[in-house]
């Protein structure tokens, strides 16, 4: 028995960071693509350089805030925070854990059968999603900054692994 613990806990703990990392960076890319999607398509912010140039003129251009780096990197600071609205799901016949959201965006009512609930899975997953947006901003910054589709199997799968397993998983829309 003891052998037999000590060949299946590691594996079981991996998959559980595993599940943990990739759940955590499905969560961040969906919640600041919602966040993105709120913000007025009219918003602009100047970028260039404020110095007045030898003709008299300035080199500023007005761009879309809303896949700015200042927007991006002002929701990269506080996105973590919605993890709180997540829950833990376990799959019955792969036994692999996602992370869903339990309150709606728009306050519908959600189906949170068979959903783990508690502060000790919303701290680990904003755990997660915080070393995540640390170690990968330059890459979430770059992907955001521009409309891509499937950003989430992009980043989170192709560029760092985090789920390798998940390329499989659906979709899930907010």
């Amino acid at each position: 028995v003891a052998v037999a613990l000590a060949v299946l806990l590691p594996v079981a703990c991996a998959r559980r960071s595993q599940d943990l990392h990739c759940g955590a960076c499905r969560a961040l890319v969906d919640e600041l693509e919602w966040e993105i999607a709120q913000v007025d398509p009219r918003k602009t912010i100047q970028m260039g350089s404020f110095r007045i140039n030898p003709d008299g003129s300035q080199s500023v251009v007005e761009v879309p805030y809303a896949r700015s780096e200042a927007h991006l990197t002002e929701l990269l600071e506080r996105v973590c925070e919605k993890m709180k609205d997540y829950g833990e799901k376990v799959d019955p016949a792969t036994h692999r854990k996602s992370y869903v959201r339990v309150i709606s965006h728009d306050g519908t009512k959600m189906d949170l059968s068979g959903v783990k609930i508690d502060g000790d899975v919303a701290s680990s997953l904003k755990f997660a999603c915080e070393s995540i947006a640390e170690e990968y901003e330059d890459e979430l910054i770059e992907f955001l900054s521009h409309e891509a589709d499937n950003v989430k199997d992009r980043l989170c799968s192709k560029r760092t692994d985090l789920c390798d397993h998940a390329l499989h998983l659906p979709h899930d829309e907010l």
